[in-house]
């Protein structure tokens, strides 16, 4: 039996079965940490969440796994302030509707633009009580390393240290990896460990610690491999300390993104 809910999100009879293993994973991964169990983890699941709408599912997306667990941190353990970050390829349109009016939810996002789903301008900041609760940081085609570490340190660094999160959640999709056939980016598993310091930071200096990711794209095997295992060695701690390497392309991006 096989249905499709569009030409990119084919379905078969244990899809269902194997969508709530992937969110249960993440929700387990979470609890773990909230319970002292594990300092960090990376839910390497599938399939991925971040398009997946309250009501629709969209772009290889059933549920979305990185929203309903930043809606389990806050029901289930009381936490008021939570970080996602998304650095997929994609901009994560369901996360951001699922929290566009909620100031207790940051959401972040770097993405290629104009591509799919043809949200995440930079203008889609939040509306109500959530205006200014959504960061939007789309960028052209044939960005790397340099370019996502110079928005790391000049703008998301800092917005998400005066938001203080108790929490951050990653959405790591690696397909704006250099390999990727799907995209048309340029980093590499270094400049995704790096972004993974900065946020791993983040967490050390106010979230105490918590910092949990789930993959989310990446459709090129060699480099969805090292990409992850980068995370993961920054994960373990050894490097957290290390500088990060200094970048100075002011003027290359948009200065919308000025802070």
């Amino acid at each position: 039996e096989r249905f499709a809910f569009d030409a990119d999100t084919p379905i078969s009879a244990q899809s269902y079965a194997t969508a709530l293993l992937a969110t249960g994973g993440f929700l387990t991964v979470l609890e773990a940490m909230m319970t002292h169990d594990i300092d960090n983890g990376f839910a390497l699941v599938r399939p991925p969440g971040h398009h997946a709408e309250r009501d629709r599912a969209m772009g290889f997306c059933l549920f979305n796994s990185v929203a309903i667990g930043a809606q389990y941190l806050r029901e289930k353990f009381g936490l008021k302030r939570i970080l996602v970050m998304d650095w997929d390829l994609h901009h994560g349109n369901g996360t951001q509707h699922s929290f566009y009016d909620d100031p207790g939810v940051l959401y972040v996002s770097t993405h290629q633009y104009p591509y799919y789903p043809g949200t995440g301008a930079a203008e889609e900041v939040g509306r109500g009580p959530g205006e200014g609760y959504t960061v939007n940081l789309p960028m052209p085609a044939g960005c790397g390393d340099a370019e996502y570490l110079e928005l790391f340190q000049t703008v998301i660094e800092p917005i998400c240290r005066q938001f203080e999160p108790e929490f951050v959640l990653i959405s790591a999709g690696f397909d704006a990896h250099a390999r990727d056939p799907l995209g048309g980016m340029n980093v590499t598993a270094e400049g995704f460990g790096l972004m993974a310091r900065a946020l791993l930071r983040i967490a050390r200096d106010h979230a105490q610690g918590r910092c949990a990711a789930i993959l989310e794209g990446g459709y090129d095997l060699e480099g969805l491999q090292s990409s992850t295992q980068r995370v993961l060695d920054e994960m373990n701690g050894e490097a957290l300390d290390a500088s990060l390497p200094e970048v100075n392309i002011r003027g290359l991006l948009p200065r919308v993104w000025e802070v």
